[in-house]
């Protein structure tokens, strides 16, 4: 399978793919991790990506979809794939869809407010990276003990930012793959297991 996974930040879709590649033995291809790899190993694109982030810039769709369409060449994807956080506009759902016939795309749905709430209790590790969602006192890291942090990004109103960014330049991806009678939306409310079963699911039917 070719999957395309979609959803608000904080829809819990980074969880969830880990989940959905482990159990249908599909590379997990996440342009962040991508991108990071690209630079680590000086690729031309890498090069050419390390100088726009450098100078503060963002890094192009032509840039992006480029590496794209060279990692899903890869021995590991024969299979099938998992993309998370790739395509993020219209333009590049619309490149993707030039170099590969995607299967499936799930969307996962969740409220906007729950997700404030969420991330607004949302935790990280400044050593792991790990992340906790703290409804307790204890505000270390199991693994390292370190004195755990909030993220930034994750305050009430950048969050709510980065959601208005969601509903302009991604959310017409679900209308997108929903012409093309590939999407399938997944309610994200409830326990990750509660989740991943439902999407779990879905793609149990799309395979049979």
């Amino acid at each position: 399978m070719k999957l395309v996974l979609l959803g608000p930040p904080g829809a819990g879709k980074g969880t969830q793919a880990e989940r959905i590649a482990e159990r249908y033995s599909l590379a997990h291809v996440s342009t962040g991790e991508m991108l990071r790899a690209e630079i680590a190993f000086k690729t031309p694109l890498g090069l050419k990506a390390k100088l726009l982030i450098d100078e503060g810039e963002l890094v192009p769709d032509e840039v992006i979809n480029e590496m794209v369409k060279n990692r899903i060449k890869r021995d590991d994807c024969i299979v099938g794939y998992m993309l998370d956080g790739y395509p993020r506009t219209l333009a590049q759902a619309e490149a993707l869809a030039s170099f590969a016939d995607i299967d499936r795309a799930i969307c996962i749905n969740v409220p906007a407010e729950l997700i404030v709430e969420r991330m607004a209790s949302r935790m990280v590790c400044p050593k792991c990276k790990l992340s906790y969602s703290i409804h307790g006192e204890d505000t270390h890291c199991v693994e390292c003990g370190t004195e755990l942090i909030f993220r930034e990004d994750d305050k009430p109103e950048t969050v709510r930012h980065r959601l208005a960014v969601y509903e302009e330049l991604t959310h017409p991806l679900v209308d997108f793959y929903r012409e093309r009678g590939i999407l399938s939306e997944i309610d994200g409310v409830g326990s990750v297991d509660e989740v991943a079963e439902r999407i779990f699911d879905t793609l149990d039917g799309v395979r049979e």
